[in-house]
């Protein structure tokens, strides 16, 4: 099963350890790891479901494309990383 995991930046807002989760594509896997920590949800989606401005999403060391469907296919072994980006200075 696909393991999800979430950096550090969201962690400090919402315990959100990694998970295997069910799922054939970015958007099953990370709604299954979502619905297992809800209140991560709205800092990871926008009320549309796309993903918000910040966060990116790799699966293994490749960036998903698709912000607002996530609809790349993930491996049965796929590493999948949400990353929020941090700015200022």
């Amino acid at each position: 099963m696909p393991r999800v995991s979430f950096t550090s930046a969201l962690a400090r807002h919402v315990a959100c350890p990694p998970r295997e989760v069910a799922g054939t594509t970015v958007r099953t896997a990370l709604d299954a790891a979502l619905a297992a920590n809800p209140g991560l949800r709205p800092y990871v989606l926008d009320e549309q479901g796309a993903l918000r401005k910040h966060i990116t999403v790799f699966i293994g060391s490749e960036v998903v494309q698709d912000r607002t469907a996530l609809s790349e296919p993930v491996a049965a072994d796929a590493q999948i990383h949400v990353m929020q980006a941090l700015s200022g200075g």
